[in-house]
């Protein structure tokens, strides 16, 4: 496959200000994803190290992504994930990738997420989803398990909820997934894009180095440390790591200052907010 063909395939857009967008760009196919699609996402991923402190994930069409290419995949045979190449371009080597990029990825879920589209929301470290957005598991309808959808769904639902998902195949809305917390909100599809863009902007202005580490953070504690003083160490340790590998923490003054500056401006913003609902009351 040529180059252009496989960049065709994943769409990379710089945004600026430290904000890169990547889009899923086969809506045909319900933006499933063949290994030539997967190399090419990769391939994006890699374009972004660096460059973009956050990264918005999507998809073109009408759907998010419908997984892994099952056609393709028929084809090739069980054991082509075995393979030097399958392991570089394998679904699981994607999710990996994503969750140990140091940019913050939002997923906007903007239509359907099928199987392994599931995952890709799962592996993001935050997601946004269309009210119109349909989520769901359809493995057990061919007779599997949703090998990597069931597991990442089940460390973040409920169990109930989670089994509703894997054992009915049914499709959740968006509206849903925010409810339950498979999301983190959900909006109407016309706002999607600009929502995503706007919190993308609101958390590439902090430093690169304490959001990859706060990453690290947020997948360490408390799948894999959930001990009280264990983590409080850890987390110690993390402002230790950013500390020595960047300037953040140089100025104390400055840090001081940014700080009682952030708290100011929220505190004006949460007092307008309040001040407008207590008008609004009034007027009605």
């Amino acid at each position: 496959m040529s180059a252009q063909s496989s960049e065709q395939l994943v769409l990379h857009e710089d945004l600026g200000d430290g904000v890169a967008r990547i889009t899923l760009n086969r809506p045909e196919k319900r933006n499933a994803m063949s290994r030539a699609a997967r190399s090419a996402l990769l391939e994006a991923l890699d374009r972004c190290h660096g460059t973009a402190r956050v990264i918005i994930l999507t998809g073109a069409g009408t759907a998010f992504c419908s997984g892994v290419d099952l056609k393709e995949a028929g084809e090739e045979g069980p054991g082509a994930d075995d393979t030097v190449e399958g392991r570089r371009t394998s679904w699981h080597t994607v999710q990996e990738r994503i969750r140990r990029h140091p940019a913050i990825v939002i997923a906007a879920v903007n239509g359907f997420a099928l199987g392994g589209g599931v995952t890709l929301a799962n592996s993001a470290d935050l997601a946004i989803a269309a009210h119109e957005a349909r989520l769901g598991m359809p493995e057990l309808g061919f007779g599997l398990y949703p090998g990597l959808a069931g597991p990442s769904t089940q460390l973040r639902l409920s169990p109930k909820r989670a089994a509703w998902m894997v054992l009915t195949t049914k499709r959740i809305s968006g509206t849903t997934a925010a409810e339950w917390g498979l999301v983190n909100e959900a909006v109407p599809l016309a706002d999607l894009a600009d929502a995503a863009l706007e919190l993308a902007r609101d958390i590439a202005q902090f430093d690169p180095v304490s959001l990859d580490w706060s990453k690290r953070a947020l997948h360490e504690i408390p799948q894999h440390i959930s001990d009280w003083t264990t983590a409080l160490r850890y987390g110690e340790d993390v402002r230790a790591q950013i500390q020595a590998r960047s300037d953040v923490l140089s100025d104390g003054a400055k840090t001081y200052r940014r700080a009682v500056g952030k708290n100011e401006a929220a505190g004006r913003n949460e007092a307008a907010g309040e001040i407008g609902a207590a008008g609004g009351n009034g007027e009605r």
